[in-house]
């Protein structure tokens, strides 16, 4: 898992902040009267005595990318399967634009599927790879063609389009399984773990190239990813799902910054989890005893917890500053030794040992081309933090 701070350089940096902004424009979910194209109402998948998807309910919009984000087993491909068609829910409903389609075939769906293997004709040039479906269904020959320069235009592949897969590079057959898939204009497009078999600098390029086709074509997609910090850069909303269940729906600027619950907080980028009991010091604000003989933490939360109530803070590296002598200003300064240092480049991420053994991450930005570090191995130090930098999570 990469550091929180070159996590959130990566995600909300350059390009990818413009589509923040504009994914902070577009927002169906928040609006009341706008229809969701997909809802899954109280869907479970049991396979024998597994349970699979376990009683979800969930919306998503139309001209939405949206992520289901999860480590392997968590449900999120059955998820996917069960849009496609390839799997019945056990109970429940799923509804596409209106319509319940546990009942449609997968070839009448207005959904494609676009899988990681690309799953492209070796024997067909990249043109007729594009064509395929369009074939099948029968439409004339003029349109097929307009249609498919139309896709080669859009995934930059016209002149490859007399090329055989074989002949063309790995970044190259992601777009070319990506035209195929949206020749047919489908509502909706499922994407599983589609830059998996990617180098990851080619895949960071082809996110982006992933987003302004969705722009482009406004076709709604769903894509199924372990990988977070793909998930992170590419959805409007992300779905972090764990044995089946959803831990938290939301942008990803809320999954960070907003974790509901230690699940979430320490799957999304990285995190200090400093357990202990809640005693309620006013409105929205706490003090957190969490070790013998050391000064409570001072936290402020909208989260309602009783005197004694067992808590989490989880608090982002980058979030907690580091010095050598006691800041007095602070409303938490805990002393440690470092342990460790990783330099990313960009960040130096600080592991320093407190005096009761819990471990906690502190992060500084390199801002100069040749800097000397300020701290270095087995020095002692001090880690503080603001009471509204962490978030207060129960249990």
């Amino acid at each position: 898992m990469m550091g929180a701070g070159l996590f959130l350089s990566v995600i909300f940096s350059g390009d990818v902040m413009a589509s923040v902004a504009a994914n902070q424009v577009f927002a169906p979910w928040n609006d009341p009267k706008e229809t969701p194209l997909i809802e899954f109402r109280g869907v479970t998948k049991r396979f024998g005595d597994f349970t699979a998807i376990d009683d979800l309910s969930i919306n998503i919009y139309e001209k939405e990318f949206f992520a289901l984000l999860g480590p392997s087993g968590c449900g999120k491909t059955t998820m996917m399967r069960m849009l496609a068609g390839f799997e019945t829910p056990t109970e429940g409903e799923i509804i596409l634009a209106g319509q319940d389609i546990a009942p449609v075939p997968p070839n009448k769906r207005a959904v494609n599927m676009m899988f990681q293997s690309y799953a492209l004709f070796p024997h067909l040039s990249i043109e007729d790879n594009i064509a395929f479906g369009l074939k099948r269904e029968g439409m004339p020959k003029n349109d097929i063609a307009d249609r498919v320069a139309e896709m080669l235009r859009l995934t930059r592949l016209e002149k490859f389009a007399r090329r055989k897969p074989h002949q063309i590079s790995g970044g190259q057959k992601q777009r070319v399984a990506l035209a195929r898939s949206l020749a047919k204009a489908p509502k909706l497009l499922l994407l599983d773990e589609p830059l998996g078999a990617l180098d990851k600098k080619l895949r960071q390029d082809t996110q982006f190239e992933l987003m302004d086709i969705q722009e482009k074509t406004g076709t709604t997609f769903v894509i199924v990813t372990h990988d977070q910090e793909e998930a992170m850069t590419v959805a409007s909303r992300v779905a972090v799902m764990d044995h089946g269940k959803l831990m938290q729906v939301a942008t990803p600027d809320r999954l960070y910054e907003n974790p509901e619950n230690v699940y979430v907080a320490d799957f999304i980028g990285d995190v200090n989890l400093i357990e202990g009991t809640a005693r309620k010091t006013g409105e929205g604000s706490y003090e957190i005893n969490w070790c013998e003989r050391t000064p409570p933490l001072k936290s402020t939360s909208d989260t309602v917890l009783s005197s004694g109530q067992g808590c989490t803070i989880a608090i982002r590296p980058e979030k907690v500053s580091i010095s050598s002598e006691k800041p007095e200003e602070a409303d938490n300064a805990v002393q440690g030794k470092i342990i460790d240092i990783a330099y990313l480049g960009n960040l130096s991420t600080y592991h320093v040992k407190l005096a009761n053994g819990q471990m906690v991450k502190a992060q500084t930005a390199n801002t100069r081309r040749i800097s000397r570090r300020s701290f270095t191995w087995d020095d002692d130090v001090w880690l503080s933090w603001t009471a509204t930098a962490g978030v207060l999570l129960k249990g």
